[in-house]
């Protein structure tokens, strides 16, 4: 009696073991547990490339596991861009005409300065050759000369003012003020100097001045740009790409909100430019950064959604993941992927639904050999 209930105890042990195993299967369905070529007790890479992890080295490992199902989700597409100033929240400031550089009220603005619009940037004080320079202190002195005889007559006829028509007054009064304003000008241009103001309020990107340099028409001196507003633009190869958009985002910002602006019509660089607005309280890009814009399509594709951190190379380069076959044995399967964000793919081909695959501690495993 006592013999019967000893083998039935360990038959039942033996059945529970079998049917607590996950087992594990191919895409195609075949069963994959039955291919072990070998069995080992410790850690080691057995002769069919699979691999055998005991329970406590996979509980030092961290090793973690996730049934799988299938099901729809939106089709992605990796764009390559570069970050640029949002042109209605930045701006770039140039000299307007070749001058010296001097500091403005608050000195030089150095890059990462916060600045407010219409604030004083530097000042410019024009510059020229010296025969033009003479030229302008000779025309300025006769403006001058000028003035002061033509004040003296708009006094004369005001005094006489009933006796000489109010026409030839006024038209000397004109004649007076055009006289002022056109030396104003060229003394302005020979010493005055001009304020370089911000055209909008953000943080100073880059700045290319010193006190007392030279610059020349349309040099870049300043630019700035709003940290929490950017631009940033992605290159495609299909025309109809922008119209299929239906969501964004950073993969190197996770938070940065993308809103899609247009698509562009005409060929940069043998591809089609983009234009996403970001938004976000910290996007810490800096212009012209490359970025990747993970773009969602409003088509949907099949497949099982995993972790990025499930995915592993093999030897041969492959993307692979690692499936429970059994209590202590990891099979690897190669795998077809697409992105849906940041730390999401999608598996299309190689695995099918119902696996137990390795979601924590797979690049341990994959490096056991």
């Amino acid at each position: 009696m006592k013999h019967r209930i000893v083998i039935g105890i360990l038959a039942a042990f033996c059945a529970a073991s079998v049917l607590a195993s996950p087992g594990a299967h191919g895409p195609n369905g075949e069963h994959l547990d039955e291919k072990s070529g070998g069995t080992a007790s410790g850690l080691a890479r057995l002769p069919d490339g699979s691999v055998n992890v005991p329970k406590l080295a996979q509980r030092r490992m961290g090793v973690r596991t996730l049934m799988v199902k299938e099901g729809e989700y939106a089709r992605t597409v990796l764009l390559n861009g570069r970050a640029a100033i949002d042109p209605n929240a930045g701006g770039r400031v140039q000299a307007p005409f070749a001058g010296q550089v001097a500091p403005g009220p608050n000195g030089l603005p150095v890059a990462g300065q916060r600045v407010a619009k219409g604030q004083v940037l530097a000042r410019l004080r024009p510059i020229g050759e010296a025969i033009e320079r003479g030229n302008q202190a000779a025309e300025l002195a006769g403006l001058r000369a000028s003035r002061e005889l033509l004040a003296k007559r708009v006094k004369r006829l005001e005094s006489l003012e009933g006796v000489v028509p109010a026409k030839e007054i006024e038209a000397a009064r004109a004649e007076l003020a055009a006289t002022i304003g056109r030396e104003r000008a060229v003394s302005r241009s020979i010493g005055g100097v001009d304020n370089i103001v911000a055209p909008s309020s953000g943080v100073i990107a880059s700045a290319a001045v010193l006190n007392g340099q030279m610059v020349e028409p349309r040099e870049l001196l300043f630019e700035i740009v709003d940290p929490q507003r950017m631009l940033v633009e992605a290159l495609a190869t299909d025309a109809s790409l922008a119209r299929r958009i239906s969501s964004a985002r950073l993969l190197e910002v996770a938070d940065a909100e993308l809103t899609l602006v247009g698509g562009g019509r005409s060929l940069r660089e043998g591809a089609l430019p983009l234009n996403f607005r970001a938004r976000g309280k910290a996007l810490d890009l800096a212009v012209g950064q490359p970025v990747t814009v993970l773009a969602s399509l409003d088509t949907k594709v099949k497949g099982i959604a995993l972790p990025a951190a499930a995915l592993a190379r093999n030897q041969a380069n492959e993307t692979v993941v690692w499936i429970k076959s059994g209590a202590q044995r990891f099979i690897a399967l190669p795998v077809e992927t697409t992105p849906i964000d940041s730390a999401t793919v999608i598996v299309t081909k190689g695995l099918s639904p119902d696996n137990r695959v390795v979601v924590s501690g797979t690049s341990l495993i994959n490096q056991i050999r």
